[in-house]
């Protein structure tokens, strides 16, 4: 009796154990792919290949395709017939809408913000840009598009309304399964942004009006989305920040 107690219990925690650490695969899958995806190293329209991914991480077929499935609720990953599952293609209309309302939630959020923004952010900010700068001088877009998320992060994160700060970063998830992040940044445009982010920090250091600092960080991101409809002719997979 005393025996068939510790057989429970050991399968119990085998059990466990064994759950823990499929589950623990999985994510590792997981956010391998999500990452190669979203910072640009698996192109829109590239198929995933399932048996190089266990060869890359050391690990069975399950996992993976459970990842897949995953990546696949999010809009990264699809199947198409007699390919398999392949990175999402970038489709412009649902990016330019995407961050079109983007443009306007930030503006408000940022607007918003205006009140509660820690004055001692400003420094933050201004080093960011300094190093967006860097980045862009030593092509380093990947870096470039993570520090500019960063700064408007900052500049919105003390909005009141967090509804709207969480359906920004929703809606920033929902950008990354539609362009790839870490793709190319058009140099004319990542200049401007940089210079109209130095505007939005005279702005916030100097407590401009409610009604001003939306106007700069919605006219900011919509700029973005005017340079992206000229240039999608010329320029195709350009990613604009």
């Amino acid at each position: 009796m005393v025996k068939c107690f510790f057989d429970i219990i050991y399968n119990i925690i085998y059990n466990d154990l064994t759950m823990e650490n499929k589950k623990n695969k999985k994510q590792k899958a997981y956010e391998y792919m999500k990452s190669r995806i979203v910072e640009g190293h698996y192109a829109p329209g590239q198929r995933i290949v399932i048996n190089q991914l266990v060869k890359e991480l050391s690990t069975s077929a399950i996992p993976i395709r459970e990842a897949v499935r995953q990546l696949e609720a999010e809009g990264l990953v699809e199947y198409q017939e007699n390919i398999g599952p392949v990175v999402t293609p970038i489709n412009e209309n649902e990016y330019v809408e995407t961050l079109s309302v983007l443009a306007v939630m930030e503006g408000y959020a940022t607007a918003l913000a205006r009140d509660l923004f820690p004055k001692k952010k400003i420094t933050e900010l201004i080093s960011l840009n300094e190093m967006m700068k860097e980045a862009l001088e030593e092509f380093n877009f990947e870096e470039f598009g993570k520090l500019n998320r960063q700064f408007h992060y900052i500049t919105y994160n003390s909005c009141p309304n967090k509804y709207l700060v969480e359906t920004i970063r929703k809606t920033w998830e929902r950008l990354d399964s539609i362009r790839v992040t870490g793709s190319t940044v058009h140099p004319k445009r990542a200049k401007e942004s940089i210079r109209e982010h130095e505007q939005i920090i005279k702005l916030l250091e100097n407590d401009a009006d409610f009604d001003m600092i939306e106007a700069a960080v919605r006219q900011h991101k919509l700029n973005t989305v005017k340079a992206f409809l000229q240039q999608k002719e010329r320029v195709t997979g350009t990613t604009f920040i």
